[in-house]
């Protein structure tokens, strides 16, 4: 089977599988694991590089207002690849080529691969697109021992925080302006043993203000905007800190939100594990030291 995966989440989880040798073609954001860069890029980002967040915020949000695509994926050699399954998602047009406009190059290359769309909202979703991948690519069995090794993290962190009292956190999707979160990431919260002031589990991230932040009261902050690596988390964290937006005398944090936070794969765990050692630091395991650091 040739495979082209549309997703940096699938691509990881297509490896994690064992099904890493039939993935011919990727996106320009798929960096894990590292062989992933060495196969063929046939989507690449339409957001110019060197943007500020807001900035960034703002070419989005007028491209969504006029209907432009923000990735472009190269027909040509998507053609040349000749796979036989496409990974792609219908979740969020912000975050990777969407499923239309797969379909329509197929369909003008009159090419016949399978399109496979994987759409999680939540952490239980993300556990079943693993099962899905691996019985798309005949990988069944290292799928399957691969969802219960997520599953027993998870349970060893729910034993760790439990009876523990629940922090409230707040984990920003977006400082500039601020995001609270949505989809999996309220969820990895409550995962962690804490309680999600803003955001709703399984629905879309919103922009909130940023007296509403202040206004939830969290005993925690904890920076992850999508996109962003632990470094550039650390950047805006510190950016809104010294702008005075994050309520004063809380705990700050900053994540890898790129790696453990924004791609709904097996990384996600990595991240309920950051979080516990965030919210619990006298019963659960330190977050490791590049996935997260305290700023205050």
């Amino acid at each position: 089977m040739r495979i082209v995966s549309l997703l940096p989440s699938t691509t990881e989880i297509l490896f994690g599988v064992g099904a890493g040798d039939q993935v011919v073609g990727v996106t320009f954001e798929c960096d894990t694991p590292v062989e992933a860069r060495t196969r063929t890029i046939v989507s690449t980002t339409a957001i110019p590089e060197g943007l500020s967040p807001r900035d960034i915020d703002a070419f989005v949000t007028r491209a969504m207002v006029a209907g432009e695509d923000l990735y472009h994926l190269d027909a040509g050699a998507l053609g040349a690849l000749d796979a036989d399954l496409v990974v792609t998602q219908d979740l969020c047009a912000v975050c990777a080529v969407d499923v239309s406009v797969v379909d329509d190059a197929l369909a003008y290359l009159g090419c016949r691969a399978e399109v496979l769309t994987i759409d999680p909202h939540t952490i239980e979703e993300v556990l079943d697109s693993v099962t899905t991948l691996g019985g798309a690519t005949g990988c069944e069995a290292a799928a399957s021992r691969l969802v219960t090794s997520l599953r027993e993290r998870l349970y060893a962190v729910e034993k760790a925080v439990q009876g523990a009292p629940r922090p409230r956190a707040l984990v920003l999707e977006w400082t500039d302006p601020a995001f609270a979160p949505g989809h999996w990431v309220p969820e990895m919260v409550t995962a962690a043993g804490g309680l999600s002031t803003l955001g709703t589990p399984g629905e879309k991230s919103v922009r909130v203000t940023w007296d509403e932040v202040r206004d939830s009261a969290p005993d925690v902050i904890v920076c992850a905007p999508c996109g962003y690596d632990l470094e550039g988390s650390v950047a805006l964290a510190r950016k809104a800190i010294d702008d005075g937006e994050l309520p004063s005398g809380i705990p700050v944090w900053a994540v890898d939100a790129n790696a453990s936070f924004a791609r709904p794969g097996p990384r996600l765990v990595d991240g309920v594990e950051a979080l516990a050692g965030i919210l619990h630091p006298d019963a659960a395991q330190p977050p490791r030291p590049d996935m997260a650091r305290r700023l205050r």
